[in-house]
């Protein structure tokens, strides 16, 4: 989904993303000092890819042609969250570990938040429905209807869970500037 056309210079622009191996949301926020404007928003489906390694490395093209397209000056990551199945979380972090390379490989800076953290500060509950995140984002972002697939919606939430938290990464959320910052907190996640 593209936004209606820009009508002016942003101070800074975040990409959301919201990672995942079949469908990665994701979100193009243009802010000013005390507004924000939606520039894009959609979903990279990739299900027909058959090989993981093909999903991982499509992530990994897309991811880079948003920035080379948008040129965001931060990123936006929903985290994974810890279910019950280690295999989808396995692969939901190699989706979000990908998204983050594209964005260090073009030197943008990445902010990592809980999925609790990115609902509470869009609906003020961390317990809120991927409809009801939706339902105030279109209302914000003055957008005609919600997306068919929330997916869009969830990357969205993400950039604008930066814009509200004033860019800065709080207690629930993590901020990477290059490979030796993110291995240096992360190096379970290296083997």
């Amino acid at each position: 989904m593209t936004a209606r056309l820009i009508d002016k210079e942003f101070d800074r622009i975040i990409l959301g993303i919201d990672p995942g191996t079949n469908i990665m949301g994701y979100g193009v926020l243009g802010c000013n000092k005390k507004t924000f404007q939606l520039i894009s928003m959609g979903v990279i489906t990739l299900g027909k890819v058959d090989s993981h390694a093909l999903k991982l490395k499509k992530i990994f093209e897309r991811t880079l042609a948003l920035i080379d397209g948008y040129h965001p000056d931060e990123m936006a990551l929903e985290a994974p969250f810890y279910g019950k199945n280690v295999q989808s979380m396995l692969k939901l972090g190699r989706a979000q570990g990908v998204a983050m390379a594209a964005g260090l490989y073009r030197d943008v800076p990445i902010f990592e938040y809980a999925p609790k953290k990115i609902k509470q500060s869009i609906t003020g509950s961390g317990n809120s429905s991927k409809e009801q995140v939706a339902g105030i984002l279109k209302s914000l972002l003055k957008f005609d209807e919600i997306p068919k697939n929330l997916d869009a919606t969830d990357g969205m939430a993400a950039a604008v869970c930066h814009y509200f938290q004033g860019g800065k990464p709080t207690s629930n959320s993590k901020s990477y500037g290059s490979w030796n910052a993110f291995l240096t907190d992360n190096p379970d996640r290296v083997k």
